[in-house]
């Protein structure tokens, strides 16, 4: 992780790498903007932020993942919470659930969702709202087997809610992962304005594309700088996805659109069952 942090030359950062496969946090900002390094460890980073003259606080979030060191997420969470007197917004991957909707498949205990809602209150905190998808976890698991949950989340004070009254939550498509990534807009009116202006993302998918490596190796000059080159990468490649990759989007895009749809609609079909018994 810190290695492609040095790698970004365009962009000031700071990165705690993984222990193993679990955790690993890093936070990039283009060179320029005001940012203070507050503390880290491998399961949060914090910051102070100065944008437009508004000063408040980011940290980035990783819960403990294992269900018996849980409790150690939410000591964490109110440590950070006791040392602030800033706006705050609190983002990442919590590894645990509100409330028992934002779960598919399986059952959560009350309890271990009452000591995250419990941590939540003491530390002043509340959901940001959000668009997209309602889960952020899919453990890519076929039939009965499939979980999902949402178990990342930006959560923020009221104080951060009041310099920035339009920001939102997007949980963005999925990609190689098995979480969604999701993403803060502080002014949410103009990333509406702002949709047909998206920025470019690269999609794993492509990499066994015919024509894909082709064009980024004739996109790619030795003797440009690297943000020189990924503009033009980033360029060619939007031409080409759509020549060539349009149409399978717009299929994947479509047949999760109607999977999401069948999904309520077998919900609602077992709700029916168990108060009317229609479906045996």
């Amino acid at each position: 992780m810190t290695v492609i942090v040095h790698s970004m030359r365009e962009y000031d950062g700071w990165a705690v790498d993984s222990v193993g496969r679990s955790g690993g946090l890093a936070c990039w900002w283009r060179k320029g903007l005001e940012v203070s390094f507050k503390s880290a460890t491998v399961h949060y980073m914090d910051w102070e932020v100065v944008l437009g003259g508004r000063r408040w606080r980011l940290t980035g979030f990783y819960g403990w993942p294992a269900v018996q060191d849980r409790h150690l997420s939410w000591q964490q969470l109110r440590i950070l919470a006791a040392d602030n007197d800033t706006p705050w917004l609190c983002i990442g991957d919590y590894n645990e659930i509100l409330f028992g909707t934002e779960m598919k498949g399986g059952t959560r205990p009350q309890w271990k969702m009452t000591n995250f809602w419990d941590a939540v209150n003491d530390c002043g905190l509340r959901d940001l709202p959000f668009n997209g998808y309602e889960f952020t976890y899919d453990n890519g698991q076929a039939g009965i087997d499939n979980r999902q949950s949402r178990i990342d989340r930006a959560m923020v004070t009221e104080s951060w809610v009041d310099i920035f009254p339009r920001a939102r939550l997007y949980h963005l498509e999925p990609g190689w992962s098995d979480h969604v990534p999701i993403m803060v807009i502080l002014d949410s009116r103009q990333s509406e304005r702002e949709k047909g202006n998206r920025p470019f993302r690269f999609e794993q998918m492509w990499i066994g594309e015919d024509g894909c490596e082709d064009t980024i190796r004739r996109a790619w000059d030795p003797g440009e700088d690297m943000s020189t080159n990924l503009t033009k990468c980033a360029t060619n490649l939007s031409a080409w996805k759509r020549a060539n990759i349009g149409k399978l989007v717009r299929d994947i895009k479509l047949h999760r659109k109607k999977l999401v749809k069948l999904n309520i609609l077998v919900s609602g079909l077992k709700a029916m069952s168990g108060s009317e018994g229609i479906l045996k």
